[in-house]
């Protein structure tokens, strides 16, 4: 499974007072410690409310790619900030990301194409986040097929069917399992996909089970990627243990060895 790290965003107080202040060192320092516990790709955002974000996402990268070649995932709502990224981006990059609402669909889907970026396609519309897997199916469906009209390629979309906080709408945990089983019939090859794992357990007491069993369950309906944070080490067992069980690696005794 591809681990991508949460860790590197300005909403995280210490992040965001070393992408202030500009602090190099403080994020390389922290982008080489994700990178060394099992992150395949780092997600960078640099935090709300910022007037200068598409100047600030251009540090962000270029400060990163002097210590990693790491992957990166360019997160941010603003399409400026988004190309200030993805133009600093030394080789293939993610975009995180688009909805399937048409002006964010006209807004990006031409950025990932120009720069030939995966893209990570939110199964959200005007009408908010669907309530069952079906509704959810077919925004995907939707998203791909406007993506193939501006010809980008199944291998470089990621479908994210949103996860929902088990303690607000615990009947959302199943319907996202479902989703994720329904996506694999929308095109060959199989779209990928992606869930902002902590989603599931926000504003609940036992955040760390509710993250690892629900990723257990993820990656058993086929789950490709998981945002999630690298930091907790009994959460990355379970994700190295998985591809193990599902036959996506190779075993030895000493897997779990970073």
């Amino acid at each position: 499974m591809i681990v991508i790290s949460e860790r590197i965003n300005g909403l995280f107080k210490s992040v965001g007072k070393a992408i202030d202040g500009r602090d190099a060192n403080a994020i390389q320092q922290l982008a080489l410690d994700q990178v060394k516990k099992g992150a395949d790709i780092l997600d960078l955002n640099t935090g709300p409310g910022m007037d200068n974000e598409p100047e600030v996402m251009e540090w962000l990268v270029k400060t990163i790619q002097d210590v990693t070649d790491v992957q990166l995932s360019i997160d941010t709502p603003k399409p400026e900030a988004m190309e200030a990224g993805l133009k600093a981006v030394n080789k293939k990059a993610m975009l995180n990301s688009t909805t399937a609402e048409q002006k964010r669909m006209e807004a990006l889907f031409p950025l990932a194409k120009e720069y030939d970026a995966e893209i990570v396609c939110l199964t959200l519309d005007e009408k908010g986040i669907p309530n069952d897997a079906m509704r959810r199916n077919e925004l995907a469906m939707l998203m791909i097929t406007q993506a193939m009209e501006y010809d980008i390629s199944v291998e470089n979309i990621y479908l994210d069917p949103l996860i929902l906080p088990v303690g607000a709408a615990q009947n959302q945990g199943p319907a996202v399992i479902e989703a994720i089983n329904m996506f694999k019939m929308l095109s060959d090859p199989t779209p990928k996909t992606v869930v902002g794992l902590s989603n599931i357990s926000n504003g609940a007491k036992q955040r760390s089970l509710l993250n690892r069993t629900y990723l257990a369950m993820l990656m058993g309906a086929g789950l490709t990627a998981a945002i999630m944070d690298p930091n907790d080490l009994d959460l990355m067992h379970i994700a190295k243990t998985g591809d193990i069980l599902l036959n996506k690696k190779l075993y030895a005794h000493d897997y779990l060895q970073v």
